[in-house]
């Protein structure tokens, strides 16, 4: 594809998706997701690093991207949970993509 010689009306659907995902947190957030339905304590615990503040902002746009779904249970006091949708288990290839490709400039930049 890069070889190609891409077009504006190609990098249009790279505008999108990088716009969906854009930021440091939100495919780390899927990431964690993609193992099963967890709690926003728990996500903010894997993800580390993280502000209450900017994962409620980034838990926000993942929903409204459809790439996530909020589940509030009827308990005292209420249970939400997040879990990842078919829509964002479709980035599974990218993900894993992107964690080869870090190992490898893992390797080549700091040997490790």
């Amino acid at each position: 594809m890069l070889s190609k010689g891409g077009c504006p009306k190609t990098m249009l659907s790279i505008k999108d998706a990088l716009e969906a995902l854009e930021g440091r947190w939100k495919l780390l957030i899927l990431f964690t997701l993609s193992e099963g339905p967890k709690r926003f304590r728990q996500i903010s615990k894997d993800v580390g690093g993280i502000t209450d503040k900017v994962l409620s902002k980034e838990l926000k746009s993942l929903e409204a991207n459809r790439l996530i779904e909020r589940n509030v249970y009827d308990t005292f006091p209420p249970t939400v949970e997040y879990s990842i949708t078919a829509h964002g288990l479709s980035l599974e290839k990218v993900l894993d993509e992107l964690h080869f490709w870090g190992l490898a400039h893992r390797k080549k930049i700091i040997g490790k």
